[in-house]
């Protein structure tokens, strides 16, 4: 385990695991889509998650690993920054900063509890406003349960809240992994910040849609 025993291995470690989770976020983006085709169209979807089987547990455990991994040499690279950073060097760095990078600690750990909301959520399904239930072809109705939580303000609000703490956490943490890799220059790097910034409006927008147009009862 060379790789963890030096700062920039660390980086590095808790740069891949990021990068694979912004693919998981990119999938899950997709599949959560499929509730603007309609209740066939997440019920059929989450059908088909359902008949992979283990398949599903054993990704589940390996974003989990990810999500670990991520989290721990975070506050780890964080707090040996903090340390080793000369003042002056810091006064620069901080001319230099945005409220994106001097915050990603902060939004790491307020991500890390939402997903924990969300798995109790609509993976458990164990929060007092789901309902649970069958369609026309005896599925499990994900889109009544969607649509019902997504039609009260407060959990609306919860989402787009976390929606808002990703775009933060990834319109920085994108940027990061190609500054981490060694893969941007001073050419190349305005144009990686621009993708990253570009990417995080993505999710933002492609995500907090979903409870938004449900609340304003434009999905029903």
């Amino acid at each position: 385990m060379e790789l963890l025993k030096s700062v920039v291995g660390r980086k590095i470690l808790m740069a891949i695991t990021g990068q694979m989770m912004v693919l998981f976020v990119i999938v899950h983006l997709l599949g959560n889509s499929s509730i603007f085709i309609g209740p066939n169209g997440i019920n059929s979807y989450a059908e088909h998650l359902h008949s992979l089987g283990p398949i599903v547990w054993i990704f589940r455990l390996v974003m989990l690993t990810l999500v670990l991994v991520h989290g721990i040499f975070g506050i780890i690279v964080s707090l040996e920054n903090s340390a080793a950073t000369p003042s002056n060097y810091a006064l620069k760095n901080r001319k230099r900063a945005t409220f994106s990078s001097e915050t990603m600690i902060w939004t790491g750990l307020l991500i890390a509890i939402f997903v924990t909301y969300h798995i109790l959520h609509f993976t458990a399904r164990v929060m007092p406003d789901i309902v649970l239930s069958t369609d026309a072809k005896d599925r499990f109705d994900v889109f009544k349960m969607v649509t019902i939580s997504f039609s009260l303000p407060a959990i609306v609000a919860i989402y787009v809240g976390a929606m808002i703490v990703l775009f933060l956490h990834l319109k920085h943490g994108i940027q990061s992994f190609f500054q981490t890799m060694g893969w941007n220059n001073d050419r190349s790097l305005p144009v990686i910040s621009r993708v990253g910034q570009v990417l995080a409006v993505i999710f933002l927008l492609g995500y907090s849609s979903i409870p938004v147009l449900i609340l304003a009862q434009f999905i029903k």
